[in-house]
């Protein structure tokens, strides 16, 4: 095979580069002038869209949030150091999906909620078990955008030169940019723009390195005469760094946690309509993981046979630091059409980019509702609302820059790092949801203590495990045409040889795919053991904020045998929940209208008014886009635009 020397970027490549930057920033101006020109633009608007938003739209965003940057440049590293085992996550991801549409969107889409802890301070009465999810979520978002951001910027110096800490602050400034302009559905529709943009980079990787190695039958035997095709490894111990177990079960525990309870994919599923377009929009990842995971394996299999037919491979060969710069130095010595580089390099920044903008509105949504609007949200105007929030994108977008820069000093793959610190966040959050949902016995206490115990234990394997030695890589590479002189300066190609660990240092040796399964048990098992204790939940819990565990995952099985299953309960159905909760927002008493336009002050209750015969005025609704009044299930507040314009309700219709 010809020897191909990298290429550098090109006037093409720039171009293409800037105009997706150009184009993520100008969705977040357009939906800026769009709620500058629309009254009715609220703090609601800002982070739900409305709750109409499309259902495509919408699935799109989940999918490319949580599989960005770390995906294109983790798990064709991964293919090509250590082998096609680890597609058997995708198993594990596709469960997780089903699991979370099946548990997770029936319990939280009924309940309206625009931060997904409101549900904790809703099912354990208590404002400190909703503050616990809450700084955990926040912790593990920073991480995630950190190591995010990261990503890209070990490419495009690889290839282009630029700077890693330039790359850092692009991605930070113009995710910040977009979204502090634009809210949800700004966010959401460069998401899907983004999404265009890295299939199509990658498609380019497959399809060009495919034909420069002579077609996919040639590329599957390299591999295969490499040892590099293995999809099947059911060893139980728990050190081993991927085995079917915990690629499946452990991957299976970490995706239930990102689809079914963390905040940017709750906040999207519920700024749908109904309740069944939030379950597709769920289920509709299947497919997106499907064809990402396929697509990012076919890059790494294809870049390993590429470098075998050429007999040298770049981290032998000294010529990229580490594996995560594999991807990159790849794509500049093969795709040499103009332009070509310029799109990877777009691919990666649209996948840096979408994260970052999703973790900034799921931050700024969570610290708004469970911190900021329990204290002055009774008292702030609408629009001093979504300028609090939109501060809070400024904030947070700069604590991601932040720790983008503290990834930096983290050893092996962008894709190892992510999973093993956010695993170790989104472990606890999962188990907080799992036990105020599957146990009505347990109380408040239990979910706080649990929730940090769970948080603290895979936090400090995953710390400790950074700090052992690297055993570097068990497979072979090729290595017959490269530099001698270099060969003997590196060591990927062996084993290195590691200490004898003892003691503490054995747990810090578990399998990273493990902390979100550690998370989760000890959050159940410290929570439940603490809530007896200090006595069990006394009061009955409202089965709507329990799940119906076994009718959910086994909805075929007799009435007979799930009936006693439920423990007394009685569930009502997802979809009757969701028709009662828009009964209580529309149904108005005629007697809470004349007591309103008597008072100077909004009218408060306790709970909803009762919905009855008897009081119950006959409205005629009819859609409208200025509103005499807004009724928010608390209180009534006077449309002022509407009453300068003299449009204001002055007295109640007849009856």
């Amino acid at each position: 095979m010809a020897t191909e020397e990298p290429r550098n970027f090109e006037t093409w490549d720039w171009v293409l580069f800037g105009l997706m930057l150009a184009v993520s920033a100008g969705i977040g101006i357009f939906y800026a002038v769009k709620e500058y020109f629309n009254k009715n633009s609220n703090s609601s608007e800002f982070l739900m869209g409305g709750r109409n938003m499309q259902l495509l739209p919408v699935a799109i965003s989940i999918l490319v949030s949580f599989m960005s940057a770390i995906l294109i440049l983790g798990t064709p590293a991964e293919m090509y150091t250590a082998g096609t085992l680890y597609f058997m996550y995708l198993i594990g991801m596709v469960l997780a999906i089903i699991m979370s549409a099946l548990i997770f969107v029936p319990l939280l889409y009924p309940l309206r909620l625009t931060s997904s802890f409101e549900y904790l301070e809703l099912r354990f009465n208590s404002k400190v078990a909703k503050l616990t999810g809450t700084i955990i979520m926040i912790i593990q978002q920073i991480l995630y955008m950190g190591i995010a951001s990261y990503a890209p910027s070990t490419a495009l110096e690889a290839v282009t030169g630029f700077p890693t800490w330039a790359t850092i602050i692009t991605v930070g400034c113009v995710s910040t940019f977009y979204t502090f302009l634009g809210g949800m559905k700004a966010v959401v529709w460069t998401d899907v723009f983004q999404s265009v943009i890295m299939v199509a980079g990658l498609l380019a990787i497959v399809i060009q390195g495919t034909l420069k190695v002579g077609g996919l039958d040639t590329v599957w035997s390299i591999n295969e005469d490499w040892h590099r095709i293995e999809f099947w490894d059911a060893n139980f111990d728990p050190t081993v760094r991927h085995s079917i177990w915990s690629l499946v079960i452990g991957g299976a525990v970490g995706w239930m946690s990102t689809y079914g309870c963390n905040q940017a994919s709750v906040q999207r599923y519920c700024a749908v309509a109904t309740l069944k377009e939030s379950r597709c929009s769920v289920l509709l990842n299947i497919a997106g993981v499907i064809i990402l995971m396929t697509v990012t394996s076919l890059a790494g299999v294809v870049m390993f046979a590429y470098y075998a037919q050429k007999g040298c491979d770049p981290l032998s060969n000294n010529q990229v630091d580490n594996s995560n710069q594999l991807v990159p130095y790849f794509v500049m010595e093969v795709l040499g059409y103009p332009g070509l580089p310029g799109l990877f390099v777009s691919c990666l920044f649209s996948g840096a980019l979408s994260t970052m903008s999703s973790c900034l509105n799921a931050l700024s949504a969570v610290t708004w509702e469970d911190i900021f609007k329990p204290l002055i949200g009774h008292r702030t105007s609408e629009t001093a609302k979504t300028w609090i929030i939109k501060l809070l994108v400024l904030v947070y977008g700069a604590a991601g820059v932040g720790f983008a820069f503290i990834a930096k000093t983290l050893g092996g793959t962008v894709l190892q790092a992510s999973l093993s610190f956010t695993g170790a966040a989104s472990g606890p959050l999962l188990g907080i949801f799992l036990l105020g949902g599957l146990f009505p016995w347990a109380n408040w206490l239990g979910c706080f203590v649990g929730g940090f115990a769970g948080l603290a234990l895979p936090f400090w394997i995953s710390i400790g495990a950074y700090n052992l030695p690297s055993s570097g890589y068990k497979l072979d590479f090729p290595t017959d045409n490269c530099t001698v002189d270099e060969i003997m300066l590196n060591s990927t190609t062996t084993i290195k040889p590691v200490e004898e660990l003892s003691g503490i240092q054995l747990l810090y040796t578990v399998s990273y795919l493990w902390y979100p399964s550690i998370g989760v048990a000890t959050v159940i098992i410290v929570g439940l053991f603490v809530s007896l204790i200090s006595g069990w939940e006394k009061e009955e819990v409202d089965p709507k904020y329990l799940i119906p565990f076994f009718d959910r995952l086994a909805c075929c099985v007799p009435e007979s045998w799930r009936r006693p299953c439920r423990c007394g309960y009685q569930y009502k159905d997802p979809e009757t929940l969701v028709h009662e909760l828009q009964d209580q927002e529309i149904a108005i008493t005629k007697s809470d209208l004349d007591l309103d336009q008597k008072s100077t002050t909004p009218t408060s209750f306790s709970q909803p008014p009762p919905y009855t015969k008897d009081n119950v005025m006959i409205l005629a609704y009819k859609p409208s886009t200025q509103a005499a009044f807004v009724y928010n299930n608390s209180h009534f507040v006077p449309d002022t635009d509407n009453e300068k314009s003299g449009d204001s309700l002055n007295s109640p219709p007849p009856y």
